[in-house]
């Protein structure tokens, strides 16, 4: 029943930009927390943005100045605007719901950069 559907991966060359988003249907609990997560080959998933239900967010050192999380609530979507792309940007993306009564992962995206 729930569903979080991502899009917007892909290749690109480094200084090149992505819009990821992640729409989210069939949770019927508050969401406290919408954010996205990566993962290198051979690397823990690490945190990269997260935007609260107050619109309060918070971005990696390694990408802010250059990455921007934005959320449409009415939708249930959430967003990462990923600017000036560099090759240690390429990991799988996912996206996460936090709400009062759990955590939900998307799939993961792939995006690669390449140099």
């Amino acid at each position: 029943q729930v569903q979080l559907v991502e899009s917007g991966g892909g290749l690109v060359q480094a200084g090149g930009s992505l819009r990821l988003s992640c729409a989210a249907s069939g949770i019927i609990f508050r969401i406290n927390v919408m954010a996205w997560y990566r993962q290198a080959p051979g690397k823990q998933r690490e945190l990269v943005a997260h935007i609260t239900n107050s619109g309060s967010t918070y971005y990696a050192d390694s990408v802010k100045g250059r990455f921007t999380i934005s959320r449409d609530n009415a939708k249930n979507t959430v967003y990462l605007q990923m600017n000036s792309l560099k090759p240690e940007d390429t990991a799988v993306y996912y996206c996460k719901v936090g709400t009062s009564r759990g955590d939900y992962w998307g799939q993961g995206t792939q995006v690669t950069v390449s140099s």
